[in-house]
């Protein structure tokens, strides 16, 4: 296990096909069934991109669709790697505004589950969110590269990051 001094790395991804082949290295980890990753970074960046590649390496058939309205979106992971189903959770806050939306929506017990939890926009539910395992912070480049920064933030989100 790394120091958590070195818990971060930073990537380029010069094309989507980076993204899906980070998404399938992340799928392989085991530690990620049970992760909170928040991603972060401006419109378009490519934060729903990386968690659509995510969810079918993961087996998740079928459409997946941003829950930018919805808030959250539900999946089922069938065939996880320990052999046991598991829920992933995609949240898009980015809409999210009101703190008491957290308890009626039922968050705090999503969140104190297993499964996955995908987390967009992040920031907006600040102070209600438990801390993230793993952050991801992608910008785009001038050439259309995305720089993606990955801080992990527990032992769990260290198991996430990429050999250096």
């Amino acid at each position: 296990m790394p120091e958590p001094a070195s818990w971060s790395r930073t990537l380029v991804w010069a094309e989507e096909d980076a993204t899906a082949a980070f998404a399938r290295w992340l799928a392989q980890q085991p530690a990620v069934l049970d992760a909170v990753i928040a991603l972060r970074g401006d419109l378009g960046a490519g934060k729903t991109t990386l968690v659509r590649h995510l969810l079918r390496a993961l087996g998740i058939a079928g459409r997946i669709k941003s829950p930018t309205y919805a808030v959250v979106e539900p999946y089922r992971i069938e065939a996880s790697l320990d052999q046991t189903a598991r829920n992933a959770l995609h949240f898009d806050f980015y809409r999210f505004s009101d703190p008491r939306e957290w308890e009626d929506a039922g968050f705090r017990d999503l969140f104190a589950g297993p499964g996955l939890k995908l987390c967009e926009w992040p920031d907006h539910a600040a102070g209600l969110m438990p801390l993230a395992d793993l952050d991801l912070t992608l910008s785009v480049q001038a050439d259309d590269q995305r720089l993606v920064h990955l801080q992990a933030h527990t032992p769990r989100g260290a198991h996430l990051l990429p050999p250096a």
